[in-house]
């Protein structure tokens, strides 16, 4: 169970095109991702990953897809609509309000644009989802 954000509250107060709960589902892909890259920083850098430890949009991007499938299944690209995400570039906006509220971090190389039309969520997520067998042995 996470904890509630206050300052997750307040961004989403300010911007409201995305839910409380698409924030703290960026920082889970961001774990993940850490995870999936073999990328994971010392716990106590977490919040300012040095060079080695950075995590591109793109990378990030497929660690969202990758989280979305395992968590939601079938059903991640709904939730994705129902906390207002609609395409990735979404996902840049959400990762930008976070840098600028200082709860995440960027280097200078990286933009918003980092996260346009990486990949459609409708194929992403709907289309090509897949039910793999092996794993319910």
């Amino acid at each position: 169970m996470t904890m509630f954000r206050t300052e997750l509250a307040d961004i989403v107060r300010r911007d409201a095109r995305y839910s409380y709960e698409a924030y703290e589902f960026v920082f889970d892909a961001l774990t993940h991702t850490y995870e999936l890259l073999g990328k994971v920083p010392p716990e106590h850098k977490r919040a300012e990953p040095e060079p080695q430890h950075h995590v591109s949009g793109r990378e990030l991007l497929f660690g969202v897809r990758d989280l979305a499938l395992r968590e939601f299944g079938f059903m991640a690209r709904t939730v994705f609509r129902l906390w207002g995400i609609e395409r990735t570039d979404d996902f840049g906006e959400i990762v930008f309000n976070l840098v600028e509220s200082n709860l995440m971090s960027k280097t200078d190389a990286d933009t918003r644009n980092d996260f346009h039309d990486i990949y459609n969520l409708d194929e992403a997520l709907v289309q090509n989802y897949q039910i793999h067998l092996g794993e319910a042995e």
